[in-house]
């Protein structure tokens, strides 16, 4: 693991195919997660970084949007390759900077990303780029200069996520990736540069998202904005684009329901549903954190769950026993805990885990895998995103109880519904006002649409999708 004197400093950014040096001169410590000392440094750019940023981009942008898809493609292909070839030192250096035990790390931290670009050129065979409708000639084209945004949690697939179909579709980009988290992006602007990329269609500015989030948000020469992150910096990201009109998507926050009607086997679907909860220590967008159940099985869930949550090992990421690594910071840990305080002040039942340090992991931003019981509605657990592991447990009394209680919040991003009859989970399922919903634990999918309703966001990524949303319509009258 690295420590302090082994730390990364990172002193330039990427900018029209090189690497220069930002204008500012302040930096951003890197802090390891499991030991809390400094890991590495990177530059906390300024304004001026994001107009350079987005000056090389639209230079470039003439020239990339008018190359041929095969070309794209075949760059595609090589970044791919590229990020294969460096995958143990992806998914170390995230298993450091966020805390994912190495073992995941390694299958979704490295293993996802790359397979977002190694499976573009594929999808570039599925997009309509030029259909004829009576007397016109649809063209599907490329949005333009693209300002991508990324959040911590998941941070080089929601940046393959952005930049992989943007360069499928013809768009440059300028990225910011969290700069909690934002060694990863290093590596990915190193390996799209051996590529041989032209210059100025990737370019890679660190820093806050307050400083150099809003200046590429709202830069009226960046034509579109991919944003993930929390839905209030969505709100934020919105109101700065809407200056310049800018189209915007955007995958948000979410407060996502598993729906186990009443015919399901609970020895399946419990412990799966409390792995969907604490999958990355919690800190997953689209985590099933609201686990619905019969009211006259909430005591057999309950007992389950606790054996379940009770077996989540927290530790080391680097030591093979370890099942759920730290939080990523310690704002963090410090949000998960106050939000367990609060969901024991308002009356839910604790089942297993609390706000106290695990035992043995007092350094480290560690927190103990924590189940509720007998969450209501009205609760602040039931209605506001933790990102931390922490389920709550909500009884129905009916299948449209269920269905009522699942929608009952402002967030729509994912959900899941168990039942011993499929038909029935699906048509449950179709009810939900959510992005994705997986019957009976349903495998992610890398390939179909990810995006939320209501406050989880707007548009798509994943898949064809994903190009689509990077892409304007032109008719041609002939």
């Amino acid at each position: 693991m690295a420590t302090a004197a082994e730390a990364q400093v990172r002193d330039k950014i990427f900018i029209g195919g090189e690497w220069v040096e930002s204008e500012g001169s302040e930096t951003i410590e890197v802090i390891n997660s499991t030991t809390e000392e400094a890991m590495g440094t990177i530059p906390a750019c300024t304004p001026g970084d994001a107009d350079r940023a987005v000056a090389a981009a639209r230079d470039a942008f003439e020239t990339w949007s008018q190359t041929s898809r095969e070309e794209r493609a075949g760059y595609l292909s090589a970044i791919a390759a590229g990020l294969g070839e460096r995958s143990e030192e992806i998914a170390a250096t995230i298993a450091q900077e966020l805390g994912m035990p190495l073992k995941l790390s390694q299958i979704i931290q490295a293993g996802l990303p790359t397979g977002q670009f190694a499976a573009m050129p594929g999808l570039m065979e599925e997009v309509a780029w030029e259909e004829e409708i009576g007397n016109s000639r649809v063209l599907r084209e490329p949005a333009g200069v693209l300002g991508a945004i990324t959040p911590w949690n998941y941070p080089l697939n929601q940046i393959a996520a952005k930049v992989a179909p943007a360069f499928a579709a013809g768009c440059t980009v300028v990225l910011k990736p969290s700069e909690v988290v934002p060694l990863n992006a290093f590596i990915l602007a190193e390996v799209i540069e051996a590529a041989g990329l032209p210059a100025g269609v990737f370019n890679l500015v660190t820093g806050t998202g307050p400083v150099v989030g809003e200046a590429i948000a709202g830069h009226p020469g960046v034509d579109m904005v991919s944003f993930t992150g929390s839905t209030r910096a969505g709100r934020r990201v919105s109101e700065l684009a809407s200056a310049t009109v800018k189209p915007v998507a955007m995958e948000l926050g979410g407060k996502s329901p598993n729906v186990i009607l009443d015919d399901a086997d609970l020895s399946r679907a419990v412990p799966d549903g409390v792995a969907k909860c604490y999958l990355n220590s919690g800190q997953t967008c689209s985590a099933l954190t609201r686990m619905l159940v019969p009211r006259e099985k909430l005591a057999e869930a309950e007992q389950i769950a606790a054996q379940t949550a009770e077996a989540f090992t927290p530790g080391d990421p680097f030591e093979d026993s370890t099942r759920l690594g730290p939080l990523v910071s310690e704002i963090q840990r410090e949000r998960v805990r106050g939000y367990i305080e609060k969901g024991e002040a308002e009356g839910a039942k604790l089942v297993t885990g609390g706000a106290t340090a695990p035992e043995g992991l007092e350094r480290g931003y560690f927190v103990r895998p924590t189940v509720f019981s007998d969450v209501t509605s009205e609760m602040t657990i039931a209605q506001e995103e933790i990102f931390g592991p922490v389920l709550a447990i909500q009884p129905y009394d009916s299948a449209d109880d269920a269905v009522r209680i699942a929608n009952d919040t402002v967030y729509g991003l994912a959900g899941g519904v168990w039942s011993g009859d499929q038909d029935r989970a699906i048509s449950v399922a179709k009810r939900m006002r959510t992005g994705q919903i997986e019957i009976n634990g349903g495998a992610f999918n890398p390939l179909a649409p990810f995006g939320g309703y209501k406050q989880s966001g707007h548009g798509r990524e994943n898949g064809r999708y994903a190009i689509e949303e990077l892409l304007q319509v032109k008719s041609l009258q002939l």
